[in-house]
């Protein structure tokens, strides 16, 4: 039976199995996997037989890599406070090795050392790797595991690896790094990582469009006016000028977590649950997109950077203020899009899309509105009675759904007003959604990819951005569209959605 259809019906728990870490001392696994592997374990959702090694340059021991990890779950973990009992059990079965990721001999040892752990518990050799390092190691760190032999390319005793993002930073690097990868392991074993698709609203998205009557057949071009994606952070960089410098927002956000929000959204129906089947539809739909013409770039794509302002009521520097960042940087903190896709589906509909740091608050979501009545029996002669259909998908915060419609108001008058139909996670399921990294972790255990990214999928997408970063390269402009910290961008941006007679929607 496939795993993702199985798991609809009964609880799913993965083999035996030794988790590897490498890049352990990192705040990734202190403050996401860790807490998320005692979840599972809390839950019950992991085999009795189950070990994770922690590797990294930092001189721990063991205990001082314990203690460091119950730190990271008593301020992180879903469920508070951590329980003794669970963390005893759980605990015993951390381990650590300090090693320098390009040193052969280390890896050597750590495969005797892993063969140890194998002896101790009764873990018949399976290997899940889990790459939290900076990018720039993860060719050296996947070959000296060739070398040194740790990883089988049987289908068992297994080995698996998550790699996290970015892939790469542009359409070569991430075809080089495909290619280094699969040096080593499989297509069929890799877990490229977006913890996106692991929110629970995110994975409901194909639940939503495909498993009701209702929405389906609305959801083209023929209904469908316009598609909003907005992810918008409230925080500026955070002490990462440095990376940001070199990444910019378009590298950062849209290339990975908005396009598999807009895959969900513009994907046709799969054959199946099967996981390649699902993932087909998302690198068809990436393929669909209409590449945006070079001399016409500025109708298609607006950036910003943020400069000085207020954001929840606090004070915040420029972009160009924030350490690490050089004093005359066009590096984007802000970028909006209007896409067009060469689908029969979505034939002339507008995806607008946009990301940025500094917005007035922090939130993800989606919104699809349908266009007008035909006729216009309500509407006064300033307009006043014109309502929008609207469906909007919360990512975050305060995960839902709402459906914003037109509805009479109470009186002896026909005037219509707004009002919206609500759906939230939390209130109608009464229980609290799991991390994204629980589900992720627990689905690349089990060797289900559905929520992961194919090679062919990171490549179209790369396939589409680098366009954008090559056209912006070739004009060398010195100046950049600004907007205050604290707003949603530059006007640049209002024009851009007005064009197709749209506006921006707040969160």
């Amino acid at each position: 039976m496939n795993p993702l259809r199985e798991g609809l019906t009964q609880e799913r728990v993965p083999e035996p199995h030794v988790m590897v870490i490498f890049g352990a001392s990192g705040d990734l696994c202190k403050r996401k996997l860790l807490p998320a592997l005692y979840s599972l374990v809390r839950e019950r959702m992991l085999p009795a037989k189950f070990a994770v090694m922690g590797v990294a340059r930092n001189k721990y021991s063991v205990d001082e890599f314990r203690d460091h990890m119950r730190d990271g779950c008593d301020r992180y973990a879903r469920r508070k406070p951590v329980d003794e009992n669970v963390w005893q059990d759980f605990s015993r079965g951390l381990y650590y090795k300090s090693a320098e990721f390009d040193d052969l001999d280390a890896y050597k040892q750590l495969k005797k050392e892993l063969e140890e752990i194998d002896a101790e518990l009764g873990t018949p050799a399976n290997r899940l790797f889990y790459l939290s390092t900076p990018p720039s190691v993860f060719p050296m760190i996947v070959e000296n595991l060739g070398k040194a032999g740790l990883v089988s390319r049987a289908h068992q005793p297994w080995s698996r690896i998550i790699v996290e993002k970015p892939f790469g930073r542009d359409l070569e690097s991430a075809r080089k790094l495909n290619r280094e990868l699969k040096q080593v392991f499989r297509e069929a074993q890799i877990y490229r990582i977006d913890h996106y698709l692991g929110k629970e609203t995110v994975q409901n998205m194909l639940t939503f469009r495909f498993a009701n009557g209702l929405f389906e057949p609305i959801w083209n071009q023929y209904h469908v006016h316009h598609v909003q994606i907005t992810s918008a952070e409230s925080l500026g960089v955070e002490g990462r000028g440095s990376y940001f410098e070199e990444a910019g927002i378009l590298r950062d956000m849209v290339q990975n977590h908005i396009f598999q929000l807009l895959c969900l959204v513009g994907m046709e129906a799969p054959i199946s649950m099967d996981a390649n089947a699902i993932r087909d539809e998302k690198v068809k739909f990436l393929k669909s997109l209409r590449p945006l013409p070079t001399d016409e770039l500025d109708d298609y794509v607006v950036r910003g950077q943020y400069v000085a302002g207020h954001v929840l009521g606090e004070s915040v520097p420029g972009y160009r203020e924030e350490p690490g960042v050089s004093p005359d940087s066009t590096t984007e903190t802000f970028v909006a899009l209007r896409l067009l896709t060469d689908s029969w589906r979505w034939a002339n509909v507008p995806f607008f899309v946009r990301a940025a740091k500094r917005m007035p608050k922090k939130a993800t979501d989606i919104s699809i509105t349908f266009r007008n009545a035909p006729t216009a029996l309500f509407r006064n002669g300033d307009g006043a009675n014109d309502v929008s259909n609207v469906l909007t998908i919360r990512i975050q915060p305060d995960e839902g759904i709402s459906l914003h419609f037109g509805s009479k108001v109470p009186g002896p008058t026909m005037d219509v007003a707004p009002v919206n139909m609500e759906f939230r996670y939390g209130t109608s399921f009464g229980k609290e959604p799991p991390e994204a990294y629980e589900r992720l972790l627990l689905d690349a255990m089990l060797g289900d990819p559905t929520l992961f990214i194919r090679d062919d999928e990171t490549e179209a997408s790369w396939a589409f951005i680098s366009h954008i970063h090559q056209a912006w390269a070739e004009r060398k402009e010195r100046s950049i569209p600004v907007y205050p910290a604290g707003t949603w961008g530059p006007p640049e941006a209002d024009a851009l959605a007005a064009r197709r007679s749209a506006e921006w929607r707040k969160p």
